[in-house]
């Protein structure tokens, strides 16, 4: 009799345990996306915007059933834009879960934690760098761009440049920086392979305000176009207001970061007419071929950046590398994690990319060319959409 009471006890103690063990058991089940995310700091803007498009997109997955029946558990950390809090977020997160899929806040971090996202094995990352450093599979094999580099921003810029004017001059503007500094070299080969002439270089220090000198330098460039890069905003609105009481008729232009609807309207009366590329569509676009911006509007009335764009279309690959790879029965790591993401081709985005989107190495290289309309207080297309090889 005492041994039976020992094992109807163990029995019940089992029991017991299986209980406590199974909620341990689901929380293993989710698919975690982690997040260096900078809510404060200089970035936070940005920050801001991206954790709401992530958000979203979690939210709109889960209310669905999730993928294969598995929950997207979104675990974010602020870091103000800091590489060492990034770097601290990452292994907190790390530490406390499973994570499969890692969004991060900068190029510096994306550089300093690629060694142990290899190390690892069982993430893939993507950002808010558009880096062309990190448009390397060998050098970045667990990681990718949503939307084009640097270089390839440029490209498309140039490419709409050579069909507007062909043999136009071009002066690049940008920042004494890591991010000001990385598309000019390139960008320049790319021109003279259009048939466009660079006839200026000028570097600033970030966020420069006083641009006096260089505005000189800029009117001897006489340029047809020209473009910025490295910048939020300072300096631009100075180097268009000088420029054109200058009597100088030079088409302005940017890249991404500059290229946000409320941040170009913040340069008053400097962004009558001022263009640049965009990787997706604005938020109050609403053609037909647009559904998932109506339902973003649906979600959030308010107006949203295009960093907001940015993370949703972020949240909206990782799931679908996790999806193609839990159809094909293989294990979400960053191996597989990775070689499910570059099975995408024609993708269908609902329409926050314009175009059916095709991941090229660790980037998308597609944008559209926008033109800032001050009477409707908009950046309107300017350009079909533009694809590189």
């Amino acid at each position: 009799m005492k041994q039976k009471s020992i094992v109807k006890w163990l029995g019940s103690l089992a029991a017991a345990a299986s209980l406590f063990a199974a909620p341990v058991a689901q929380a293993e089940e989710d698919i975690v996306i982690g997040g260096s995310i900078p809510m404060t700091g200089v970035f936070a803007f940005a920050g801001i915007g991206i954790h709401a498009g992530i958000t979203d997109y979690v939210k709109m997955i889960n209310d669905t059933g999730g993928i294969k029946g598995r929950k997207i558990k979104y675990v974010p950390e602020d870091t103000a834009y800091k590489v060492d809090a990034s770097v601290a977020a990452f292994k907190k997160i790390t530490g406390q879960n499973k994570v499969n899929l890692y969004y991060g806040d900068s190029t510096a971090f994306a550089k300093t934690i690629n060694p142990e996202l290899e190390r690892m094995g069982s993430i893939i990352m993507a950002g808010a760098s558009f880096a062309t450093e990190i448009n390397d599979p060998k050098k970045y094999p667990n990681q990718f761009l949503v939307g084009p580099d640097y270089t390839e921003m440029i490209g498309i810029l140039m490419r709409h440049i050579a069909k507007e004017k062909p043999g136009a001059k071009v002066a690049f503007v940008y920042s004494d920086t890591e991010f000001g500094r990385d598309p000019i070299d390139e960008g320049e080969a790319l021109a003279k392979r259009l048939g466009l002439n660079v006839t200026g270089k000028i570097m600033t220090p970030p966020g420069s305000v006083d641009v006096s000198t260089e505005i000189v330098k800029l009117r001897r460039a006489a340029p047809d176009y020209t473009i910025f890069h490295g910048y939020i905003l300072a300096p631009i609105p100075e180097f268009i207001s000088q420029a054109r009481k200058m009597g100088m008729t030079s088409q302005f232009m940017g890249t991404f970061w500059s290229m946000d609807n409320s941040m170009v309207m913040k340069m008053g009366e400097a962004a009558e007419g001022f263009m640049g590329v965009m990787p997706f569509r604005y938020y109050y676009e609403s053609d037909a071929k647009a559904p998932m911006l109506e339902k973003i509007r649906k979600m959030r009335p308010e107006y949203q950046s295009n960093a907001y764009m940015q993370g949703f279309l972020t949240a909206m690959l990782f799931t679908e590398a996790a999806k193609r790879t839990l159809d094909a029965g293989k294990t979400l790591d960053g191996k597989n994690l990775k070689a499910s993401l570059n099975t995408i081709k024609n993708f269908d985005t609902g329409g926050v990319v314009g175009v059916p989107i095709t991941i090229r190495g660790n980037s998308i290289p597609v944008g559209r060319i926008y033109r800032f309309d001050s009477k409707q207080q908009k950046m309107l297309p300017a350009s079909d959409w533009i694809h590189l090889d």
